[in-house]
């Protein structure tokens, strides 16, 4: 009898242990308040037991979905989503477990990502970087939105790719915005007040970052000009434990002398960045989330790759071409910011960003000139941002007719005995200046001497000159860590700085 006990408490037990092995789990961005992408083959997907059963029931649809996990218990499937509309839906998955999706919307989903002016918040908070946006007590106060959804991917890094984040869907409230993304969410609420449909904006950024971190290892391998990034990794992580090693020994010593009641030193561990490392990001904070269906990506990126800005005019690229491979949802749309005047960058790294309007695929840039600051790298002004890569998206993306999205941008000159006309494209309307004269244009010759030039607005054309250069060759504009460009089209948005030469520069000389 007691063996017979003994064995009926051992099956229940196994039985137990099967029971919880055998439940259904999701990842963290497939939960409560998430918005779908409308009209599109979505994403579901999830682990359980080997080989077990799924049945899933969506709210907009009456058949289930039958599908069961893999050999490994992973299971995916793709699902049809209706247009987008405020209704809320749930979504049910049964296996060994029941899981109920609540307050699901369909609409439209926007991956947000870069470093610290993505990361930026819309509210304050003390004593730190973060002091808020432009006018931020009143932007949270005002930020009641129902049909916007925030996802806050938790910084995290990694060297392997990983399953997972950390995070949940928040539906937009004057709460939930506090800690938000500023530059994400105005361009989500000035979609959303123009489009009428739910938004979800995915946000996974981390102050300090360069593209390399966000990028993945067998890209960053594939490529010899990339090859001395990893080099430069080895090295850093070969130092840090030499200081390590000189600490704990140190360490050793000092507690020794201690023993024997000598004083105790002033030692300090040395501070490992785990952010700063090549492809990091892209495990931790990327990967785990490619099988989310989204609409396109907006980018605000690359203060720290400005100090090797002509590497990141083929990084940068390689980048988004490597995003787009993993979502396997082809070119799709890709929206960046020029990053803003400030006495720690260079105009390099601006010119590598406008030269990838040419080198990515549906992608269009923000300039930013008009809304930076000379001494914070974090301009509070981020409504300006977020509209006007809202206005791209509202152009290229959502079709909106006669809509023009983007400031000047240099297309070609001709050279006019001793002056330079210059044509632009975005400039139909016509272009203007902000002040009395125009500023910021400088020409050389031969000599690769440069001048300020007299500059003059001639219908959608530049022309300039000086009386110091008799055979001019060459113009550039805005060219310099903290230009004060006063060039606009009629439409009130800025010129992108430029150059027209390809003289050797700083960062190619490296």
């Amino acid at each position: 009898m007691i063996y017979l006990k003994r064995f009926l408490l051992f099956l229940f037990v196994l039985n137990a242990i099967s029971s919880l092995s055998a439940q259904v789990r999701l990842p963290a961005l497939v939960g409560d308040n998430m918005v779908l992408q409308q009209n599109a083959k979505v994403n579901l997907w999830g682990w359980a037991s080997a080989n077990e059963k799924i049945s899933i029931q969506l709210g907009w649809n009456n058949l289930p979905i039958e599908i069961s996990a893999d050999a490994n218990g992973n299971w995916k499937t793709a699902v049809d989503t209706p247009s987008g509309s405020e209704k809320q839906y749930d979504i049910t998955i049964n296996a060994a477990n029941t899981i109920v999706l609540k307050n699901v919307l369909i609409g439209e989903v926007w991956l947000c990502s870069g470093q610290s002016n993505m990361f930026f918040p819309v509210g304050r908070e003390d004593k730190t970087w973060k002091t808020g946006v432009k006018n931020y007590e009143q932007e949270v106060k005002n930020a009641s939105f129902p049909s916007i959804r925030l996802f806050t991917v938790a910084i995290n890094a990694s060297q392997t790719p990983l399953e997972d984040v950390t995070g949940s869907w928040r539906i937009c409230t004057p709460e939930s915005i506090q800690t938000f993304s500023g530059v994400a969410y105005f361009f989500g609420r000035d979609l959303y007040q123009k489009l009428k449909v739910p938004i979800g904006l995915i946000s996974t950024s981390w102050g300090g970052t360069k593209a390399e971190a966000w990028t993945a290892q067998s890209v960053l391998e594939q490529d010899v000009a990339f090859l001395p990034i990893l080099h430069e990794d080895a090295k850093n992580e070969k130092l840090y434990q030499e200081k390590l090693e000189t600490y704990y020994l140190n360490l050793i010593n000092e507690r020794i002398a201690s023993a024997e009641n000598a004083a105790k030193g002033q030692l300090k561990k040395p501070k490992k960045e785990l952010n700063k490392t090549s492809y990091v990001l892209y495990n931790a904070m990327l990967h785990p989330i490619v099988n989310y269906t989204i609409k396109g990506a907006i980018w605000y990126q690359g203060e720290s790759n400005s100090g090797k800005a002509y590497l990141y005019r083929s990084l940068f690229p390689a980048m988004v071409k490597s995003w787009r491979e993993e979502w396997k949802q082809g070119d799709f749309p890709f929206y960046y910011v020029q990053i803003t005047p400030h006495k720690g960058q260079n105009a390099e790294i601006r010119e590598a960003q406008l030269m990838a309007l040419k080198t990515i695929p549906n992608s269009a840039m923000v300039v930013t000139t008009d809304v930076g600051d000379a001494n914070n790298i974090h301009p509070i002004d981020k409504q300006t941002v977020g509209y006007r890569l809202s206005l791209i998206a509202r152009a290229k993306t959502y079709g909106e007719n006669n809509l023009v999205y983007s400031g000047p941008i240099f297309n070609h000159m001709k050279i006019k005995k001793q002056k330079v006309q210059l044509f632009f494209d975005y400039a139909e309307s016509g272009l203007k200046k902000n002040g009395e004269t125009l500023k910021e244009f400088e020409i050389a010759g031969e000599d690769q001497v440069f001048y300020p030039a007299d500059a003059k607005i001639d219908g959608k054309t530049i022309v300039v000159s000086s009386s110091k250069v008799k055979e001019p060759v060459a113009v550039r504009f805005a060219w310099k860590a903290i230009p004060e460009p006063n060039l606009f089209n009629n439409e009130n948005l800025p010129a992108s700085p430029f150059r027209t030469d390809d003289w050797v520069i700083n960062s190619e000389k490296k």
